[in-house]
């Protein structure tokens, strides 16, 4: 399979790394490759099977917008770019094409969202809660697409207005690649759930095994509904 990756930073690379290992043809664009996403276009992504995107949150989207104009498959694990969900889906199933995106790829990750539904009930039982994360201090977002995901599982899966009061406390420093931090309180306990990412080998491999799993889908999906399936 010949996949672009579009970013040459630390989980940029180590998503080139796992695709070779994985026996996948690599080529990898640089912010300074391709300014304002002038390096996609029909032409240039001819060969490309699927792009994958580890940029910003400031150029994830126009990247997506020229890959999908050229009906390309992408998987995007760039966070901080919710807000355009629903007209990136509709250009996605206008287009035809597949498109998978996600706040975590790593299967630890996604294991830990599902605790975290369960763990949301206590917030029914008169326990207040609180998120956590620490990122390194180069990390354009905050609060993280991880961290708002764990806020959005815990609030939908408690079903109570306290709820909606779930801080999110974020920290940018160091070298940290991704620690998050799920807390319930009570006057007689407490509940600590975390997910400490040692590397970011986790985060790519997911990503490469998304892209090899949408060569063969079309449509808009998120990470979350279809990891069991990798």
């Amino acid at each position: 399979m010949n996949l672009l990756i579009l970013g040459r930073g630390k989980t940029g690379s180590a998503v080139a790394e796992v695709a070779q290992a994985r026996r996948h043809h690599v080529r990898v664009l640089a912010s300074s490759d391709n300014p304002g996403s002038s390096a996609l276009n029909a032409n240039s992504l001819a060969p490309t099977d699927v792009v994958i995107d580890f940029t910003t949150p400031a150029a994830v989207i126009a990247n997506a917008e020229a890959c999908i104009r050229a009906k390309k498959s992408m998987v995007i694990g760039t966070t901080g770019w919710y807000h355009q969900l629903p007209r990136l889906r509709e250009m996605v199933v206008a287009a035809d094409t597949g498109l998978v995106y996600g706040s975590n790829f790593s299967i630890g990750v996604n294991l830990f969202f599902e605790i975290a539904a369960a763990a949301g009930a206590a917030l029914k039982f008169g326990y207040s809660g609180q998120i956590f994360e620490r990122h390194h201090e180069h990390k354009k977002d905050a609060p993280s697409g991880t961290a708002l995901t764990i806020q959005k599982i815990v609030r939908e899966s408690s079903g109570d207005p306290p709820a909606q009061d779930l801080e999110i406390v974020s920290f940018r420093e160091g070298d940290a690649v991704g620690m998050h931090e799920l807390i319930f309180n009570s006057p007689a306990d407490r509940i600590y759930l975390c997910h400490d990412a040692k590397s970011r080998q986790g985060f790519a491999e997911g990503a490469v095994r998304a892209a090899e799993w949408l060569t063969t889908k079309k449509g808009f999906f998120d990470f979350r509904d279809v990891w069991r399936e990798l």
